[in-house]
């Protein structure tokens, strides 16, 4: 299975969050995992935010080390942006589900913004 671990999930693990079991399957699980730039950006941001630049920085690591990190491109913004209008979401979270769709891997999430949705799988059910 392919799976796009969204920031969501990266953040409930890192915290220990209730859910963080349920992302730990995916996070430390053999699935061929991606993440999205928006989700570096989402991810450094937070964890930056709470304990600290270095953390961050090495939390980035561990990102690098276990998935493949797809950017920005003209392709997946495009996609973003019909995504957008027919779910009615924010940009990034658009970006995120559009590059998901662009590796043909599952989304896995406990973002609400993204129930209802095909290929997502929310963790925090």
């Amino acid at each position: 299975m392919t799976v796009l671990i969204d920031s969501w999930a990266w953040i409930e693990y890192w915290k220990g969050g209730k859910y963080a079991g349920n992302a730990a399957k995916y996070i430390e699980g053999e699935e061929r995992a991606f993440v999205s730039t928006i989700n570096l950006l989402e991810t450094y941001s937070w964890v930056a935010r709470s304990y600290g630049e270095d953390i961050a920085k090495n939390k980035m690591e561990t990102i690098e080390k276990r998935t493949f990190i797809i950017p920005l491109e003209k392709t997946i913004s495009i996609e973003a942006a019909k995504l957008k209008l027919k779910h009615k979401l924010g940009v990034a979270d658009a970006i995120v589900l559009a590059t998901a769709k662009h590796v043909n891997g599952i989304l896995i999430t406990g973002d609400p913004d993204f129930e209802g949705i095909e290929r997502v799988v929310l963790i925090n059910r």
